[in-house]
């Protein structure tokens, strides 16, 4: 029987958390455009998307400056071209709802203002090999063909102290070193927190929230063994259900059972044939 994966409310991430004060998103958006010095934070307007209710989190980003909207979506641990539907997708809604709060007529004659999209990708795991510098739906998923509408994505991974963008992604790689050593615990994540401060990488940010950012990396990790528990869960409830469907159509013996499903054990299996004798 299909089951309903539990919706989970977004929490915040530390890459949210930091770029949540303006004072660090103007920083990531002097590292994304340095020529635009006379930029200060109260130019720079969030347009995050506010998601309520999912089924999985989301690290991304919305922002506009000037003429600019810039769109960052990361992706933590798997090299993916995926992402780019992902950010595809967060640049219309991000456009829906701009248009509808400017209240411009997207049916009148007059040609509507909308700001320039830019789109980024900070990634966080390991390199592939050659990593390309951009991404893009035409060359990635159509094989460059000219298509009705494109998307092209500037990758971001390098490990650079001296900008914020290079700060988060040395964060990323210490933590998830200190989490191969010692696992989820909150070990792994004071271990983080100190080595980054000692390497000046984010340091005052980790400073002043460090309480923060430990409760922050506590609740994802309660998060992931939610989630483990809940796969864990259905991987059996289906083995049950082969089982039953076996079991019943005399393909197998109970004794059989624990050998064809190790998931299940021997008392499980007297279960099933006790439960179809009583549907019988």
């Amino acid at each position: 029987m299909a089951q309903n994966t539990p919706k989970r409310k977004i929490k915040d991430s530390v890459f949210t958390n930091l770029f949540q004060d303006k004072k660090y998103l103007l920083r990531l958006y002097k590292a994304l455009h340095p020529e635009d010095g006379n930029v200060t934070e109260e130019d720079i307007k969030d347009v995050t998307i506010k998601h309520i209710l999912v089924d999985a989190d989301y690290n991304d980003l919305g922002f506009s400056v000037g003429g600019r909207l810039v769109i960052l979506v990361e992706s933590q641990s798997t090299w993916t071209l995926n992402i780019i539907i992902r950010a595809l997708m967060y640049l219309i809604q991000t456009y829906h709802d701009y248009f509808k709060r400017i209240r411009q007529n997207l049916y009148g004659s007059k040609k509507v203002d909308m700001p320039k999209p830019e789109l980024y990708m900070i990634f966080t795991g390991e390199k592939p090999k050659n990593p390309p510098d951009t991404i893009s739906l035409s060359k990635d998923f159509f094989d460059g063909e000219k298509i009705a509408v494109d998307a092209e994505i500037k990758v971001l991974y390098q490990e650079d102290e001296d900008n914020i963008i290079g700060q988060y992604i040395i964060f990323c790689k210490v933590y998830n070193e200190q989490r191969k050593k010692y696992g989820q615990t909150k070990k792994a994540i004071t271990e983080t927190i100190c080595i980054c401060k000692n390497r000046n990488v984010l340091k005052e940010y980790l400073e002043s929230k460090e309480q923060e950012v430990v409760d922050i990396m506590m609740t994802l990790f309660d998060d992931e063994q939610i989630l483990e528990a809940y796969a864990e869960d259905i991987k059996n409830s289906e083995a049950r259900e082969h089982a039953r469907i076996m079991l019943k159509n005399g393909r197998i013996t109970v004794d059989e059972i624990p050998d064809f499903f190790p998931k299940l054990t021997l008392e499980d299996a007297k279960e099933l044939e006790a439960e179809s004798m009583q549907l019988a």
